[in-house]
């Protein structure tokens, strides 16, 4: 696993951290760990998946639902920053 620049430098975690924990957490099944490591993790999936199949298949309003998925994502990202920083 990378090492979190931000942690080591500043002492503070960034709001990616977690992330490659719970992508390797998807992996081996533990799926209720990986949202409990990184909140996020399954819209950020979403999201990706939509943007991928959206380059192949054009959906009619592919624009909005990008947009809210992104909007939603950041939305949980920052909440659970909050959340980390205040505990």
């Amino acid at each position: 696993m990378l090492p979190c620049l931000n942690k080591k430098l500043l002492g503070i975690e960034c709001m990616g951290c977690g992330m490659q924990r719970a992508i390797a957490l998807i992996f081996q099944g533990e799926f209720i760990a990986a949202f409990q490591m990184y909140p996020a993790i399954y819209s950020l999936i979403a999201l990706f998946l939509y943007i991928g199949i959206n380059i192949f298949f054009k959906f009619k309003h592919s624009n909005k639902i990008i947009g809210a998925l992104a909007i939603i994502t950041v939305s949980i990202i920052i909440t659970s920053f909050i959340i980390k920083i205040i505990n």
